[in-house]
């Protein structure tokens, strides 16, 4: 049976339930109290009815009442049930929409704030979220899917052109695949960890974002030397929650980021990482200088494969999924990611995680 039916019968059977005890308390603290025998007034007085004439009378009444109960309660009960559970119609109509593909379709119930305006509103949210991630991962997979098929059409170039020519050298097409199969890898390991990102697998723990700095910056010195780029970290402590492997990750994309990006020729360029400690929450601000970028450049940066700088494209010293990551990294660890063209050439990245 339908659940309308059920309501229906429900109905029904409560207000049979209802006049059953209205009778029976009827029958009990008034006709039990009548004698069964008829009983005469002295003289003409009025007559008296007995138990039973009450009985005869009022039993045939009692039955149609019944009856009566029995019809309104069916049709009152299909027609209320009906009127309660019409929002679930619209309910399962999206919901067999966004089965068959369909995201971009909403309730959109208005009336009174129930538990079934609730329900659809918590339904389209979580439609507006699923179509959002669809259209991320589709994208996502269509640059992936372009991205990892060039190092594969560099190799087999590679290749083919050593197979025609038979005095190549061994050793330079060795470095070459070299360096094109460790691009391939670095992209490879890159799109797990979004990926890993974006599940949020992994353990809270507390960290210190300032120790996670300093690490960063010790580790990409090296490079920083080599680019002619001086790095400075500074600030307080800045305690917060997550996984420490990717925060690690997140601050060591951010300082790779800065120094790759940094000015044209690589002189006297800088670096700024600083960590605050903000009421409930721990600030990571690293500030590079550099090209000048506009504020449409800067809101694609964190796209997946978006590049800033047209160096960065030709030395390949990123697989174009370093903010990528840093943005997804921060979304699963509940805080905010907020990028900025630097006045004066550069840009500018604060990342605010909850303690």
């Amino acid at each position: 049976m339908s659940v309308r039916l059920r309501l229906t019968l429900s109905y029904a059977g409560f207000l049979l339930v209802a006049g059953g005890l209205l009778l029976a308390t009827v029958w009990v603290f008034l006709l039990r109290y009548v004698p069964d025998r008829t009983r005469y007034g002295p003289g003409p007085g009025p007559h008296s009815p007995s138990r039973t004439e009450l009985v005869d009378a009022f039993l045939p009444r009692a039955g149609q009442a019944m009856v009566c109960l029995l019809v309104l309660g069916l049709v009152g009960g299909w027609y209320l049930a009906g009127r309660m559970l019409a929002p679930l119609t619209r309910i399962t109509a999206a919901t067999r929409k966004a089965a068959g593909g369909s995201l971009s379709h909403r309730i959109d119930m208005d009336g009174r704030q129930d538990e079934f305006r609730e329900l659809a509103d918590s339904f389209d949210d979580m439609l507006a979220r699923l179509e959002a991630q669809v259209a991320e991962q589709q994208r996502f997979a269509a640059n992936a899917s372009h991205e990892l098929r060039t190092p594969l059409a560099i190799t087999r170039a590679m290749l083919d052109v050593a197979g025609r020519d038979p005095g190549t050298d061994p050793r330079e097409l060795i470095d070459r695949l070299a360096l094109v199969n460790d691009r391939a890898i670095a992209l490879t390991e890159a799109l797990l960890l979004l990926s890993r990102a974006d599940q949020q697998s992994f353990v809270r723990e507390p960290i210190d974002l300032s120790l996670l700095a300093e690490e960063a910056a010790e580790t990409l010195l090296p490079l920083a030397e080599e680019r002619g780029v001086t790095v400075e970290v500074s600030g307080e402590a800045a305690p917060a929650s997550g996984s420490p492997a990717l925060l690690q990750q997140l601050v060591t994309n951010l300082v790779h980021n800065a120094i790759v990006h940094n000015l044209p020729g690589g002189d006297d360029g800088s670096v700024w990482v600083r960590t605050d400690a903000e009421p409930g929450a721990a600030v990571l601000r690293v500030e590079n200088t550099g090209a000048g970028l506009t504020p449409a450049v800067v809101g694609t940066l964190a796209e997946p494969f978006q590049r800033g700088s047209e160096r960065a494209r030709s030395d390949h010293a990123g697989v174009g999924l370093g903010l990528a990551i840093v943005a997804s990294i921060t979304r699963a660890h509940d805080g905010t990611l907020t990028l900025e063209p630097r006045r004066g050439g550069g840009l500018v990245v604060t990342v605010s995680l909850p303690t």
